[in-house]
């Protein structure tokens, strides 16, 4: 089996409410380990408007990297995800963070996701459940990540 770190998020349509049906549909098919809080985050790449709702969970599987990347891009559309503009407003998006500590590097897929260490709004729930996880790329904990994060944008914890 296979710890998986997921992050999903989304800033447009009822946002906790779509947050909360992503994580149940991931959770009907896959065993969950851990979930952080739900952050409220500002927008980050200059395209979408409007701040996010933002959250990691690990689960645990052992299908392979391309059948969750699947399973996971059904439920962005199902939760009305369109993909126009890159890094733009969205209902839903799930993006693969890690598994366990493999690298895996296709035209579809890039596990470790290359940008977790730019953005404030993955690092901070990471590290609020895997704070001692060494990212298997960078050779650093997600704890040294967050203190070397020069992403100046806000994170909250959300309260409903």
């Amino acid at each position: 089996m296979s710890r998986v770190t997921l992050l999903l998020g989304g800033n447009r349509g009822d946002r906790d409410l779509l947050l909360t049906t992503a994580v149940e549909s991931v959770t009907k098919r896959y065993s969950l380990l851990f979930k952080s809080l739900v952050y409220e985050t500002e927008a980050w790449g200059g395209i979408a408007k409007g701040p996010f709702l933002n959250q990691v969970i690990q689960i645990e599987t052992s299908e392979t990297p391309m059948v969750l990347l699947a399973f996971i891009q059904k439920i962005e559309v199902d939760l009305g995800r369109l993909r126009n503009d890159h890094w733009g407003d969205r209902t839903m998006d799930i993006d693969i963070l890690f598994w366990d500590k493999m690298i895996i590097t296709t035209p579809e897929l890039n596990i470790p996701h290359p940008f977790i260490q730019e953005r404030k709004f993955v690092l901070e729930p990471l590290n609020e459940i895997m704070p001692d996880f060494v990212h298997p790329v960078l050779k650093k904990t997600i704890r040294e990540l967050v203190a070397e994060c020069k992403d100046k944008s806000s994170v909250q914890v959300f309260k409903k």
